[in-house]
């Protein structure tokens, strides 16, 4: 019986840079929601400004993600990496020294751009050094535990630096971590090219792209501009536009981003689903749950990140049992029963922050059963949407599954941000004097879902405004609930009762947002 040869020490060089690009990419997704109500605070950000400081950076790695692929491709994958590692690093360089918060944004969107080129330069370079069983699959398995712990432990850590030292720092650590995978990766990363990548779908990318971003423009914007206003329209008719152009380019492109024959393979849609489901809940409500912990809850960066551990931490935990169970049933039962679990935590923590001493306690439960929903679920869609399909389109399918997961939390991180200013606003509305105009009702909402401190007058009292935080915050936790249920019962339609059981040839047990 013949052994795969253990790794070489340049491919172990090659894996240190991966993991500490994924470690990098995981902290700027988990780590910044927690300095949010401190950026509100240092840099004057209204709600708005803090949801584009956050959406920046998921639409532009939803941009870059299948270009990435066919530029590593014809290019070489190291040097992509490269680029992407540098380009990171300067862009975290700048939203550290930055003052305002436009700056911020364009720099978060460029560390989106960059953090989407690392992450499908990762799974290209572990793929080509790690070609063998054993040591393939220990080489995903420690990107997977990175990449979790990344994203697992951001908000403690985004809130411990917060307290030690500046909200800059959050963004500055990247810079340090960057030069030391950037030399890494120069001396372990070994360059491959794919010599029939020689198209790049620049119609579809463009296309798909301007769709997501006028969509998450039309919720964000469209309670200022006036939903039924003639901007608010024209910006939605070019999302639809936009979308539509997109299924022609795909159609007629000779080498499509998105082959849609593969959403025929009923569990590959199934996993696809439960895709969109996790970012439909859990990580789009990662971003606001440390403003709850904040300004409903009364804590302070620390132990607000150190309350997030209860939302964070089962996501690690628990997908070694999800695998086991995944093969031991089938995937389209347990995708759909974790996302079960998810919605069910959701519903426990409406319940949990609307008790009258509402504490890290009363969450607990639910945060605890929404994370362990995330573990069941993450890892068998990842090694689904991959092992449902031809190895020769194992990358074109992660790519979707990939892109499922960032448009869906790009348009639902506005969404929930749209729910929590309309229901502080219903909840201020209904406890204040009628002769408050909109525009001020409005503005006030925006400050108090922001977490800012606003003063007691005209009746404005902190129980009323307690009370419509607690109101804002239900109607998000009811959306959430509700909607990964529905497409959770989708999920289990689609998979079928008598779908084959897929298995994935890599372990990945990386909680992907």
């Amino acid at each position: 019986m013949s052994h795969s040869p253990s790794p070489s020490r340049r491919a172990l060089v090659a894996l240190a840079a991966v993991c500490l690009s994924s470690l990098m990419f995981g902290l700027e997704i988990s780590s910044v929601p927690a300095i949010l109500p401190t950026l509100e605070k240092v840099m004057h950000a209204d709600f708005i400004e803090l949801q584009w400081i956050m959406n920046a950076y998921t639409l532009a790695v939803t941009t870059v993600l299948m270009a990435t692929g066919t530029l590593a491709d014809r290019y070489g994958r190291k040097r992509v990496f490269l680029i992407g590692i540098a380009a990171f690093g300067l862009a975290s360089l700048i939203c550290g020294l930055t003052e305002s918060v436009s700056v911020l944004i364009a720099a978060r969107f460029v560390q989106g751009l960059s953090g989407g080129v690392m992450l499908i330069c990762q799974v290209a370079v572990l793929s080509h050094q790690f070609r063998y069983g054993r040591a393939r699959g220990m080489a995903f398995g420690w990107w997977g535990i990175i990449f979790g712990i990344g994203l697992g432990f951001g908000p403690i850590v985004g809130g411990a630096i917060v307290a030690v030292w500046s909200w800059e720092w959050v963004f500055l650590v990247h810079v340090a971590l960057s030069l030391v995978t950037l030399g890494l990766a120069l001396g372990g990363v070994e360059e491959s090219r794919d010599p029939e990548a020689t198209h790049l779908d620049l119609a579809g990318i463009l296309t798909l792209s301007l769709s997501v971003f006028a969509l998450t423009f039309f919720i964000t914007q469209g309670p200022d501009l006036g939903f039924a206003s003639r901007a608010a329209l024209a910006i939605l008719a070019v999302a639809i536009a936009s979308f539509l152009g997109f299924l022609v380019a795909e159609k007629r492109s000779p080498r499509p981003m998105f082959d849609f024959s593969v959403f025929r393979i009923r569990p590959f849609s199934g996993a696809v689903i439960g895709s969109a489901a996790m970012n439909v809940s859990f990580w789009p409500f990662m971003i606001y749950l440390p403003i709850w912990f904040q300004a409903g809850l009364g804590y302070d960066s620390v132990a607000a990140g150190t309350a997030l551990l209860a939302y964070t931490l089962p996501t690690l935990v628990v997908p070694p049992l999800a695998e086991r169970l995944s093969l031991r049933y089938r995937p389209g039962l347990v995708i759909p029963a974790g996302l079960f679990f998810i919605g069910a935590g959701f519903l426990a923590m409406k319940w949990g922050s609307s008790v009258e001493a509402a504490s890290w306690l009363t969450m607990l439960p639910g945060c605890v059963l929404a994370g362990i929903g995330l573990g069941f679920t993450n890892t068998p869609v990842t090694n689904t949407t991959t092992g449902a399909v031809a190895a020769n389109r194992a990358g074109m399918a992660s790519g979707i599954d990939m892109s499922a997961r960032m448009i869906s939390l790009a348009i639902n991180i506005a969404l929930m941000g749209f729910l929590l200013v309309e229901g502080v606003r219903a909840s201020l509305q209904s406890a204040l004097p009628g002769d408050v105009d909109g525009a001020t009702l409005r503005q006030l909402a925006q400050q108090i879902a922001a977490g800012a401190t606003v003063p007691s007058e005209g009746g404005l009292s902190p129980a009323i405004v307690h009370q419509a935080l607690t109101q804002g915050f239900g109607w998000i936790l009811l959306y959430g609930g509700l909607a990964v249920w529905l497409l959770a019962l989708a999920s289990y339609v689609v998979f079928g009762r008598g779908e084959a059981e897929t298995r994935s040839a890599v372990p990945t047990c990386q909680p992907v947002p």
